[in-house]
């Protein structure tokens, strides 16, 4: 379904100082094709505009809309306007020509002919629900939601599901448990991400330490590429080594090499319920000390951070009992089977009293459980409540957790904006949620330098701008520093041949 945004983002994307944007055809925001791409754009009942895209007549958009079932081409300007934009809220999001909201891969595949004979982007969308603006509209472009593309067929003997994309995160889930079956990945906003946008993005998620991300339970795609060619990747084989592993290519790609249409999804058996721990730390450093000491012996099925600031939050949206005057508070579960759970669970409160935690509680009531998992589920809109946020999604290796969340502190107080951070911690992977008042221009520009200086935090730490969320708009400046020139020169030789005219999300990922 479509989650309208409102937007909460600062007035401008955050800059670096020593990052200078490229040469393009448009303005600064990267939504334009180079200007070595002009030429091939000229085409009957077309001009080329100013900005390099299309400006298409009505005949053109007319021609679009008899390929398509009734009322899947949208362009009323109020409906239209509620897709300019995803959770991220990215202020320099452009406005679309038109919505398509498509219905089956045939009517995936007759946009991408229509935008690619006539030079117009597209950008993929799915719930909405992004933290990086890798959905943000493009000016003159189509938006193609994919919400309306909702089968599924779950195979309890192959034990896959194949799954549209339109399909919420939540809505796999509990398919799969009909059959006793499980689909591990988890995002905060499972209950209302598509599994398209998780393919689309490799989200993770809070069981993601244990069990891993969405690569790791997709088998099969089937995508359409911007010529409008659908071609089927992988399938329900669990070993399947045919070819080059154009399956993981897709996954994670953003959109910007062709839209997928259809996922093919390992599942596994039901998870075992689960005991919980949670503990109270008197300061960050103890409570990542444990988080070491637990990972050095064991991988529990949750591993999740909380600071001060978030505890604060959350305690004012749910009215839990939490401890405020924590600094910090961690909470972990075990699904180990039979007796091996409380042994695990044993182990971890050793391992937080042995670290300095000042209260430790542990129970192995579900409910009690999925209680404080809410908790945490709840930090970004209990957060959002405080402010604007610009969020983060840096992850390092484990050895560098500390040194990443100290760095954090150091740049909230040189910045002089509140940073609060949660993380899943087990797998190193933080969300810093940098908030601010955007009516405060000066307030902006610090919150602007602190997400930058977060991001270069974690690369100089050798980690990665971001975990899940993708790199979509909001990140792609700091992309080239992680991956260095030979790394993005084959990423943008690989776009080319997919998307030789530049057609499909431009300015996500790459400029």
């Amino acid at each position: 379904m479509h989650h309208p945004v409102e937007p909460s983002g600062p007035a401008a994307r955050p800059e670096s100082p020593h990052r200078v944007a490229p040469v393009m055809c448009g303005d600064e925001r990267g939504h334009r094709i180079p200007l070595t791409q002009r030429a091939s754009l000229v085409v009957a009942g077309a001009a080329v505009a100013n900005d390099g895209f299309m400006t298409i007549d009505s005949d053109l958009l007319d021609d679009l809309a008899a390929t398509l079932p009734a009322g899947a081409l949208l362009t009323d300007p109020d409906v239209v306007a509620g897709y300019r934009q995803d959770w991220a809220a990215d202020p320099n999001a452009g406005t679309p020509l038109a919505v398509v909201r498509a219905t089956c891969t045939a009517d995936v595949q007759a946009v991408l002919r229509w935008a690619s004979a006539h030079g117009v982007p597209v950008v993929p969308r799915g719930a909405g629900s992004g933290l990086s603006g890798g959905s943000s509209a493009v000016d003159g472009g189509i938006v193609l939601s994919t919400e309306k593309m909702r089968a599924i067929t779950v195979d309890p003997v192959t034990r896959t599901a194949v799954v549209q994309p339109g399909l919420l995160n939540a809505e796999v889930k509990k398919a799969a448990a009909e059959h006793g079956l499980w689909y591990p990945p988890d995002p905060s906003s499972f209950e209302i991400c598509s599994i398209g946008g998780n393919a689309a993005t490799n989200a993770g998620g809070l069981c993601c330490v244990k069990y891993g991300v969405t690569t790791d339970y997709v088998l099969g795609l089937e995508v359409v590429l911007a010529d409008g060619t659908a071609v089927r990747l992988g399938g329900p084989r669990l070993k399947d080594v045919a070819g080059l592993s154009l399956t993981k290519l897709f996954v994670g790609s953003e959109g910007t090499l062709g839209v997928i249409t259809e996922i093919t999804l390992k599942l596994i058996p039901a998870q075992p319920p689960a005991s919980t721990m949670v503990a109270s730390f008197p300061t960050v450093e103890q409570a990542v000390d444990a988080v070491l000491a637990i990972t050095r012996t064991m991988r529990p099925a949750m591993l999740e951070f909380m600071d001060q600031a978030s505890i604060g939050a959350v305690e004012d949206a749910m009215r839990m009992g939490l401890d405020r005057s924590a600094q910090a508070m961690l909470l972990a579960q075990s699904d180990a089977p039979g007796a091996a759970a409380e042994q695990e669970i044993a182990a971890m409160v050793a391992a937080c009293e042995s670290c300095g935690a000042t209260e430790v509680f542990a129970t192995d009531d579900p409910a009690e459980g999925e209680a404080f998992t809410a908790a945490r589920r709840a930090v970004f809109p209990a957060v959002q409540a405080l402010g604007s946020l610009l969020l983060e999604d840096v992850g390092v290796p484990m050895q560098a957790l500390p040194t990443l969340i100290s760095g954090v502190e150091k740049i909230a107080a040189d910045c002089a904006v509140r940073i609060c951070v949660v993380a899943h911690a087990g797998d190193g992977n933080t969300h810093p949620l940098i908030v601010f008042d955007p009516d405060d221009q000066d307030e902006v520009r610090r919150a602007q330098r602190a997400f930058g200086e977060v991001m270069d935090l974690a690369i100089g730490l050798g980690g990665t701008i971001t975990g899940e969320h993708g790199v979509g708009r909001l990140k792609r400046d700091w992309l080239p520093e992680q991956l260095g020139p030979d790394v993005m020169d084959l990423t943008r030789r690989i776009k080319t041949a997919l998307d030789p005219d530049g057609i499909l999300n431009p300015g996500a990922i790459l400029t």
